[in-house]
């Protein structure tokens, strides 16, 4: 498939909902699976510098991994030129070392229904920075209302009985905000650098070098794992088979697509977040009628962020 083909069909409106959904359920299941690993691990939420090991293990494995799959599939291995460089620190800046050093401790101090609440916000963020800070895109009415509406949905979605209002994960709410915030300028960054550059290449090395100061910086702190069992292993390597695979994709994607058509569809990351956060977890009861309003509010949320922009392709 040559170039022209390739964008053609990764902006297809089937191509793009099905690939990016496929890439929100596995951020989902990030959420279940990164708590699961503290356990396995026995890693204490107050342990920041063994939380910061555990992230840079992690995203240094799923570097590697994007780097094999991505040189597997291109037939020669993939490698950063001089000029790339500077523009893999700055994607790991944002997409791993600011994200995940906020996320991973955030997520430690709250539960993952209400992460996944927080998250949402990353959807509103990604469309102002993209419209308003780096001018990619129009910021209109329809986005806005859009979002919103998305992320009342995702409020309805974990609200039921989950104790929204509780100053106690305070600090790891907060933290997981900014971790939306280091996202959205992760994907206007990938998106300014994709048109000239390998997303699969961008994604492994830029995963590589945030891993290698996460785990550094985990270390200075006095980071150790400690514990090491086969689950926690296996539950590791999930979750770094989730970033490659899922930024890959969705790095794929955003070459070729608005922000905000992808971040729109964002709104299942969180939404895939709770019902595994339930399953897995056990925080929350049951998935009853609230789930299925939301899922209907996200829906409309998602459709009128995208209903510009669809109309302006039939013109």
């Amino acid at each position: 498939m040559d170039e022209t083909n390739k964008k053609q069909f990764l902006e297809r409106l089937p191509v793009v909902y099905a690939g990016a959904l496929i890439c929100c359920f596995l951020w989902g299941s990030a959420f279940p699976f990164n708590k699961i690993g503290y356990i396995k691990f026995q890693i204490d939420s107050n342990d920041i510098g063994t939380l910061l090991l555990f992230a840079g293990i992690r995203f240094f494995f799923a570097g590697v991994l994007a780097i094999i799959l991505g040189s597997i599939i291109q037939k020669k291995f993939i490698r950063p030129s001089i000029k790339a460089i500077p523009k893999v620190a700055l994607l790991s800046l944002f997409q791993t070392i600011g994200q995940y050093f906020f996320f991973y401790i955030g997520l430690a101090k709250t539960t993952g229904a209400r992460a996944s609440i927080v998250e949402g916000l990353n959807v509103f963020v990604a469309i102002i920075v993209a419209s308003l800070i780096f001018r990619q895109e129009k910021f209109t009415l329809n986005k806005v209302i859009g979002s919103l509406i998305g992320f009342v949905g995702i409020i309805i979605m974990n609200a039921n009985g989950s104790g929204l209002i509780n100053s106690s994960y305070f600090i790891g709410d907060l933290f997981i905000f900014l971790s939306t915030i280091c996202y959205a300028f992760s994907s206007v960054v990938l998106k300014k650098f994709a048109p000239s550059e390998n997303t699969t290449m961008l994604s492994g090395y830029q995963f590589v070098v945030g891993g290698i100061v996460l785990s550094v910086s985990g270390i200075i702190l006095g980071g150790k794992l400690t514990v090491i069992t086969a689950e926690g292993i296996a539950v590791l390597a999930w979750l770094s088979f989730v970033s490659a695979a899922a930024y890959t994709l969705w790095g794929m994607l955003l070459s070729v697509n608005p922000v905000s058509r992808l971040s729109s569809i964002g709104f299942m990351n969180p939404v895939f977040g709770f019902i595994l956060s339930l399953f897995l977890l056990k925080e929350g009861s049951t998935v009853g009628v609230s789930a299925i309003i939301a899922l209907a509010v996200i829906c409309i949320g998602i459709y009128l962020v995208n209903r510009e922009s669809k109309a302006k392709k039939k013109v």
